[in-house]
């Protein structure tokens, strides 16, 4: 007697075009893209359009807040790099947020957008919020792994790399 393993594990309600499981599957990484990118861009802006923070010193500066988690951070040559120019860093860190939301939003270059707000979310995990106590009360490793969905998958509906390989596709006549 044989046996044969089943691949498919349910049915679909709906036929035509794969059915609504097979088409929420297909969407179901768009969610996630949109609060990311939009989560991105606020912050990028939020960070560009507050006088406070974009200061070496003083309270809600970038610099104050570097200092003030240097010691408690897992790498603190990281945050002792930020600190030779800490409003360089804060600059670098709001543009790579607005570049990454942009990039995730639009679904241009989705992959290294994702991966870029990746890294952004592990800097931050190993220096700011590494001594949340819990662990889980740390916001950024959330969003380190909410990241990597889209690190591996890339935007492929919905967006202008999908656009972008369907023109390519029409040229080389596929």
């Amino acid at each position: 007697m044989t046996h044969s393993m089943r691949t498919d594990t349910y049915s679909s309600y709906h036929h035509g075009d794969g059915g609504r499981r097979d088409s929420a599957a297909r969407y179901a990484l768009l969610p996630l893209r949109i609060f990311l990118g939009v989560t991105f861009i606020y912050a990028g802006l939020d960070k560009l359009t507050d006088s406070a923070f974009m200061k070496d010193a003083g309270a809600g500066s970038i610099g104050d807040m570097m200092r003030s988690v240097r010691d408690s951070s897992a790498i603190p040559a990281l945050v002792d790099l930020s600190l030779k120019n800490p409003v360089g860093f804060g600059y670098a860190i709001a543009f790579g947020e607005l570049a990454v939301g942009i990039g995730t939003l639009l679904g241009l270059l989705a992959r290294l957008a994702a991966l870029g707000g990746a890294l952004i979310s592990l800097s931050l995990w190993l220096t700011v919020s590494w001594a949340s106590d819990p662990y889980y009360y740390g916001n950024d490793l959330a969003y380190l792994m909410a990241w990597i969905p889209l690190v591996l998958a890339g935007a492929p509906l919905l967006s202008m790399d999908a656009a972008l390989r369907s023109r390519r596709r029409q040229r080389a006549g596929y």
